[in-house]
């Protein structure tokens, strides 16, 4: 026997449910089945007791999902009930749920440190076959969190049922590069996985649905799941490069002497791979330009590159595995900055479609770019940054890097026949 809370006018109270199985609904094309299914506490189709009835939405079996434990709790309330006691809910769905970097990123969703600590949100984790009984692990540790703004936990192997009617997409689960692996392989690997989670997000998620892809190659995943995605704008898809500034922001605060929040404007131009660009020439630190402050040009042009791009390779080498607390940091930061006004004369680097951008770069690409938000999730590109030489020359090898992963990759954007031409192995360390 499970719970279900019951709202009557003498206020809500906590009745038995007889133990049911929630469905997972129905793939819209020929899907392999889970391998197992999470047991539910409500059985949506006998909701009634002394003749008050829960308004839970009357639900085809197709149409329904898998849930967690208490999280199948069903809560009854009126339209005016619900203005009063929370927000509308935020739907999240994170893939990749039971690896390293999502075992930290959760417990900060669930928290409330991303989206408020005013904002109730429904966690929905995308995993395999092979790692289901692994996210089980992980909804059981969400619920015994207890956090009150955790409203639900599904779980499930389909794109199709789990994105359904998401408002933020964490694309984090991808195929590590093996051995010998070229990046071309890896390119086409890993494109097809973007390629279904596009068409997934296409046909079930919300028209408005915010896409951050992390799993890489990051930058050119994104655009595949945005060429599988036209019913969501191009705008709203996003490749994480917000760990690259994160370590550049850190470089410049150490070489200067000053603590970390001192340092702004920090951009990440390109690609999340060794042709990436940090960006000294538009930082501040403490208001000030980067190069008034630390006078040592060839540190900069050299050195702090170099650091910045060979950080995480730093990190194995100490830690012996790839950053994954430091990346879910990156991913809490990278939505915050999206739904929290951008301070006054600041911006953040994020991968962005750069159709329309007005520096010069190519278009039909994900390149990132300096951007500023007014909090709604929207963000418009920076407009008084400065370029030279030095920095365009690095921002068009980045950019004829991108063009040349587009071209691998045209048979899974719509364009064509792939034709791969990587003269060089780019891979940032850590990624092997």
């Amino acid at each position: 026997m499970g719970l279900s809370t019951v709202y009557s006018p003498a206020g809500p109270r906590l009745v038995p449910a007889p133990l049911g199985r929630c469905r997972s609904a129905q793939p819209r094309r020929p899907r392999r089945a889970p391998l197992a299914t999470v047991r539910c506490s409500v059985d949506a189709t006998k909701q009634a007791q002394d003749g008050v009835a829960t308004a839970v939405a009357t639900e085809a079996p197709a149409s329904r999902k898998e849930c967690f434990g208490v999280f199948c709790t069903t809560y009854d309330l009126k339209a005016e009930d619900k203005t009063k006691s929370w927000k509308k809910l935020v739907n999240v769905a994170v893939s990749g749920a039971a690896g390293m970097i999502s075992n930290h990123l959760l417990f900060k969703l669930a928290s409330g440190e991303v989206f408020g600590q005013d904002q109730p949100i429904p966690l929905k984790l995308l995993g395999s076959e092979r790692s289901f009984q692994a996210l089980e692990g992980v909804a059981m540790e969400l619920e015994d969190s207890l956090y009150p703004l955790l409203r639900e936990v599904s779980i499930g192997i389909d794109p199709y049922v789990v994105f359904q009617d998401v408002d933020w997409a964490l694309l984090i689960g991808a195929k590590p590069r093996g051995p010998g692996m070229e990046r071309a392989a890896l390119l086409d690997i890993n494109g097809q996985i973007f390629a279904d989670q596009g068409k997934a997000l296409n046909a079930v998620a919300s028209r408005n649905a915010k896409v951050l892809v992390v799993g890489n190659p990051c930058n050119t995943n994104a655009l595949i799941c945005l060429k599988n995605a036209p019913n969501i704008p191009a705008k709203n898809f996003h490749a994480l490069t917000r760990l690259d500034e994160n370590r550049a922001k850190c470089q410049l605060a150490l070489k200067a002497g000053v603590f970390y929040d001192k340092v702004s404007n920090v951009t990440i131009w390109g690609n999340h791979s060794t042709t990436q660009v940090p960006d000294f020439l538009n930082a501040k630190i403490d208001g000030r330009p980067v190069k008034e402050v630390i006078k040592d040009t060839k540190w900069l042009e050299e050195e702090f590159t170099l650091t910045v791009q060979k950080r995480g390779g730093v990190l194995i080498q100490k830690w012996g595995r790839s950053s994954a607390a430091s990346t879910a940091v990156s991913i809490v930061d990278a939505i915050r900055s999206l739904v929290t006004p951008t301070p006054e004369g600041d911006w953040f680097s994020t991968g962005v479609y750069t159709t329309g951008n007005p520096y010069g770069i190519a278009e039909d690409i994900m390149f990132s770019m300096p951007c500023r938000s007014k909090g709604d999730g929207d963000y418009e590109l920076a407009s008084d940054v400065l370029m030279d030489d030095f920095l365009w020359e690095r921002i068009k090898k980045s950019e004829a890097e991108l063009l040349a992963e587009k071209k691998c990759v045209a048979h899974l954007t719509g364009e064509g026949n792939a034709f791969c031409d990587l003269p060089e192995d780019t891979m940032l360390p850590g990624e092997v």
